[in-house]
């Protein structure tokens, strides 16, 4: 926006390759793409080569460029995820599973060596969704068939040589990375490109705003809701209390005539979801609050945000999940194995029940008492879940239990079954409040702290072991990432859980 209204900004060179962001925050950055070019600027867009996500932001530029043996990935859609059954069997480890919701598939990678049915249906239903979104909006601002691009996926065109993206009109023109700085001179009116002067998104960022500060104009605060849901996160590490205790906050200050929250995450602690709802319902008593659906607000994610008085999807944002589980790792073979035990004394059947473990794996294997007791648990949570629904939409508890059962949804298709009001990015969200609020255009904007700086994460007392393995991360290649996760999970999931599964979201 600042970039389209800066007289000194005549257009935006795209030199984008590879993206690691989700696909609905990409829509969301290209659809902004497609506005800057109202101003009658250009965009112009040049990789050595593309991957899918790159090259659907890219096509909202007037021209593609690309090196003459440089390839677009246009190959279509997969999610999968390390099935770990075998594995746990030969450990010795058992993954005690209690959940409601066909749909719900978080568990399954522990006590399953494949996706059930329903959770491969709900995925399959997930990306031809994405994908058919993205193929529409490909064929439309290239002005091309979607038959065709289905035909340059199917047929593995993508690892054929470069001149088959000119016949498939997926791009301009083959050229060398050097040779667009004389095609960008050339476009801006400049003899040379050492007077081509260019400015980078994050120094554009950086600069003063040329528009007059409205200082005394009603504010509406934003904030965000970024990872897992975990009691002890804090900014950077997920969603903890300390969002619940922002929400206050905001109440209490009483500067903001409306908020806006803004989730991107995949749910987790339904003991802290529900805290949080409940932060979200009494702040609603003193402003209207609208959330902002990034690229997933799904189980725990949805939970929060069906407190609002509004929620906003992107059209690819993956949401729903409505669905609750546990899981309880039973290492007793193992301990068995080892030679290891666990003596308990206690004063009722069920003391100790849950607490008796050993770095997170429980060493004698559950009762059936115990197991009834625990499922109980689970399933009273999700009567919890379905009737804070239930309130915030409006909806009979029958209907949503109908479009929950863990079931993931697609942002557009959520807008159909009332479980999103609109679909649209954060400015839609920021302009909804507004309305809601009863506040003209001339308002600002508070952006909430989203993420602490390095050297915060340094420093701080509580970040050496997270930092680290954060860092360690960054060298792991996809697959041990997933792996590392899964056995993570297996021992921190305590306590009931309102989380999507692992390994639904595209690549």
């Amino acid at each position: 926006r600042r970039a389209k209204a800066s007289d000194k900004i005549k257009g935006i060179y795209l030199n984008v390759e590879s993206l690691n962001a989700g696909l609905a925050s990409i829509d969301e950055l290209r659809n902004a793409l497609f506005d800057f070019k109202k101003s009658g600027k250009f965009v112009y867009a040049y990789g050595d080569s593309y991957d899918q996500r790159a090259y659907y932001l890219a096509t909202a530029a007037d021209k593609i460029y690309i090196n003459p043996e440089g390839s677009v990935s246009l190959v279509g859609l997969a999610s999968s995820t390390v099935m770990m059954r075998q594995a746990l069997d030969k450990l010795g480890i058992k993954a005690e599973v209690f959940k409601v919701g066909t749909y719900k598939g978080a568990v399954e990678p522990y006590i399953l060596d494949q996706r059930s049915e329903p959770n491969k249906e709900q995925t399959r239903v997930y990306l031809e969704g994405v994908w058919e979104h993205m193929l529409q909006g490909i064929a439309s601002a290239r002005r091309i068939s979607v038959e065709s691009l289905q035909t340059f996926a199917s047929m593995g065109r993508a690892f054929d040589e470069a001149r088959e993206l000119l016949r498939y009109r997926l791009v301009d023109s083959l050229v060398f990375r050097l040779d667009m700085e004389d095609i960008i001179s050339r476009l801006v009116g400049v003899k040379s490109p050492k007077a081509l002067h260019q400015v980078s998104l994050a120094d554009l960022v950086a600069q003063p705003d040329e528009r007059r500060p409205l200082r005394d104009a009603p504010e509406i605060t934003v904030l965000y809701a970024e990872g897992d849901i975990m009691s002890g996160s804090s900014y950077g590490e997920g969603i903890g209390e300390q969002l619940a205790e922002d929400l206050k906050r905001v109440a209490e200050e009483g500067k903001a005539k409306a908020l806006v929250l803004r989730i991107n995450s995949p749910g987790g602690s339904a003991f802290l979801s529900e805290a949080i709802w409940h932060e979200m319902r009494r702040l609603k008593k003193k402003m209207p609050v609208v959330v902002s659906m990034g690229d997933l607000a799904a189980s725990g994610g949805y939970y929060v945000a069906s407190a609002a008085d509004a929620i906003v999807a992107s059209p690819m944002t993956l949401t729903g999940s409505i669905g609750i589980f546990g899981i309880i790792p039973d290492a007793s073979a193992l301990a068995q194995r080892l030679g290891l035990s666990m003596d308990v004394v206690k004063t009722s059947p069920y003391a100790g029940v849950l607490d008796a473990s050993f770095f997170g794996f429980q060493l004698q294997g559950l009762s059936p008492e115990a197991r009834s007791a625990v499922q109980r648990m689970v399933e009273r949570g999700y009567r919890t879940f379905l009737s804070r629904v239930s309130e915030g939409r409006d909806m009979p508890i029958d209907s949503v239990d109908k479009v929950g059962q863990g079931r993931v949804w697609l942002g557009s298709k959520a807008k159909e079954l009332g479980l999103v009001d609109e679909l649209g990015g954060l400015d839609t969200a920021i302009q909804l409040a507004a309305k809601l609020a009863g506040i003209s255009k001339n308002y600002r904007v508070n952006y909430g702290e989203t993420s602490r700086s390095l050297w915060d994460q340094l420093f701080s007392s509580e970040t050496s072991d997270s930092f680290v393995a954060r860092l360690r991360a960054k060298f792991m290649t996809e697959e041990e990432r997933r792996v590392s996760l899964l056995m993570r999970q297996l021992t921190t999931y305590s306590g009931v859980q309102a989380r999507l599964p692992y390994g639904t979201t595209p690549y």
